[in-house]
């Protein structure tokens, strides 16, 4: 079997290269700094962690290999610009956007999106990073180098936040997981709930919307789709050519995780759609050390990133899946206890999320 390159050396790539140890898969998570030399990515797959890198002697080499899955994609959908014009193509839903060329735009921006514009850098920013929450009066608190570099979008009063991670083969068959359940906190995902039933009107709109996109690029690998639930319809918010924070429920929630999906896709192998038979719940661990007495609980998984924690950092998750509510409830319950206080409206949110 073909060995794989993943550009990018993060906490995606490392979970990558731990899905391909089980199935005898060499999976190499590369540094952008690393000399070409040193990488054995001619006879390789190559995929990605990022959706954007700079020119570097590596990426000038891989932007030139045919084994590149994806290649031409990335730049297509890093780009919030080109992003949203592809969703406009297929004519999916999105909260109504514009690109933002300069400040004589505001009034006219305020008349057609109401009260909250949500300003985004084109290129780069998550986690709350590199976007701006205006209401009428607070432009001049926003950066001159971001007219020409950002768009800007309606704020959206939304019921919900969902995800849809899915996979698509070369040969074009599609599979899917049930839809994510999304709770943020300062512009950061805080917790993951996953029913195995979802509302069966929104998991058809979205599959159908993602599926779209999936074929529409002739996609292959995983990809997920993050979504704003309006009354009962969906609105996508944006896309993610990779696997993605929002499905690492997968690693214990599932029979086949979305890393291992990932690499099934890319190297040809069979891709059945997962099962998952039971709720399961993850959370981030964000800026704060480990602490060993989360284990103390049998359904808590840890997977743990080592890297230098800082504020706003993710530096683990916390797994968590049982067939019985009320079990994964009480876990829940005694993890807050062991999490900072900040966590407390994640963990009300990820119970209520459950029996709703």
């Amino acid at each position: 079997m073909k060995p794989v390159c993943v550009l990018g050396n993060g906490q995606l790539g490392r979970m990558l290269r731990q899905a391909g140890e089980p199935l005898g898969i060499a999976v190499f998570p590369v540094g952008l700094d690393a000399e070409p030399a040193s990488v054995p990515f001619q006879q390789s797959v190559i995929t990605a962690e990022i959706e954007r890198w700079p020119e570097t002697a590596l990426t000038r080499e891989l932007a030139r290999h045919n084994g590149f899955v994806n290649r031409d994609i990335f730049p297509r959908l890093a780009d919030r610009l080109t992003q949203k014009q592809l969703l406009d193509q297929l004519r999916l839903a999105t909260a109504p956007w514009e690109p933002l060329t300069g400040a004589a735009q505001w009034p006219e921006v305020f008349v057609s999106f109401g009260d909250l514009a949500i300003v985004k850098r084109r290129l780069g920013g998550y986690d709350g990073r590199g976007q701006w929450r205006l209401h009428p009066g607070d432009k001049a608190a926003l950066p001159q180098d971001c007219y020409g570099t950002c768009i800007v979008e309606q704020g959206i009063a939304f019921d919900g936040e969902v995800s849809l991670v899915g996979a698509r083969s070369a040969d074009g068959a599609q599979v899917f997981y049930p839809l994510t359940h999304n709770f943020h906190q300062d512009g950061i995902l805080r917790a993951s709930v996953a029913l195995p039933t979802p509302d069966s009107s929104l998991q058809r709109q979205a599959e159908t919307m993602l599926g779209a996109i999936l074929h529409e690029l002739n996609y292959v690998g995983v990809m997920a789709m993050e979504c704003f639930i309006v009354g009962d319809r969906l609105l996508i918010n944006e896309l993610a050519p990779r696997v993605h924070n929002s499905g690492h429920w997968t690693q214990n929630g599932s029979s086949i995780s979305q890393f291992e999906l990932h690499l099934r896709a890319i190297l040809g192998l069979p891709l059945p759609t997962p099962v998952v038979s039971a709720p399961a719940v993850m959370v981030n661990v964000i800026g704060s050390g480990m602490n060993t007495d989360w284990l103390a609980d049998p359904l808590v998984h840890l997977h743990w990133y080592e890297k230098e924690v800082r504020a706003g950092r993710k530096v683990g998750h916390l797994n968590l899946c049982h067939p019985d509510d009320a079990a994964l409830s009480r876990s829940l319950q005694q993890l807050m206890t062991l999490l900072p206080g900040d966590y407390e409206n994640c963990i009300r949110w990820a119970r209520q999320t459950l029996v709703d």
